[in-house]
């Protein structure tokens, strides 16, 4: 299936948030998110509203794992059957590495055999990393605040969530 994609203008750091609340309500576990686009670009701000769209706990900070390389968090959602589901997501930061040597010592090939959800910022870096089926969000600076976010999918199941984000932007 040929990949679809949906380009989306945000005026504002909130704007991005909420695009990555949106996002995140589509997201199951399994699924991985890989972020690209320049210093400044937007990247934090969009993993903010995912990770807030994820159902961390409220007043949870998130930061870019730069330093870390991987923050993880507790996410939580009503199932179909009424009870809380929870899961863990993994906000990953490949800005400091440079050689796949270090990607495979740092252990985080790892985080993709969990089943949970995977955010990876600096995803250019090393796109030999991202399964065919990520989800690919590409951030262009337009402006002082402006933004625009290209969101990229490749299977059938993302192409739902494609029109189902396009909707909500028109809210």
């Amino acid at each position: 299936m040929n990949p679809r994609e949906l380009k989306i203008i945000s005026a504002s750091d909130q704007e991005t948030i909420r695009i990555g609340q949106n996002l995140a309500a589509c997201l199951e576990k399994g699924d991985v998110v890989g972020l690209v686009g320049e210093l400044g670009s937007g990247k934090t701000w969009f993993s903010k509203g995912l990770i807030q769209g994820l159902g961390v706990r409220p007043g949870t900070v998130v930061t870019s794992p730069t330093f870390a390389l991987v923050n993880d968090y507790q996410g939580s959602r009503s199932a179909a059957n009424g009870l809380k589901e929870l899961f863990a997501v993994f906000h990953m930061d490949l800005y400091r590495l440079n050689t796949s040597a270090e990607w495979v010592a740092a252990g985080l090939a790892e985080y993709f055999d969990q089943g949970e959800i995977v955010i990876i910022e600096w995803a250019e870096r090393w796109p030999e990393i991202l399964p065919p089926e990520a989800i690919r969000v590409y951030f262009t600076i337009r402006g002082e605040q402006e933004r625009e976010l290209r969101i990229v999918c490749n299977n059938a199941r993302y192409n739902l969530i494609l029109e189902k984000i396009s909707e909500e932007g028109k809210k």
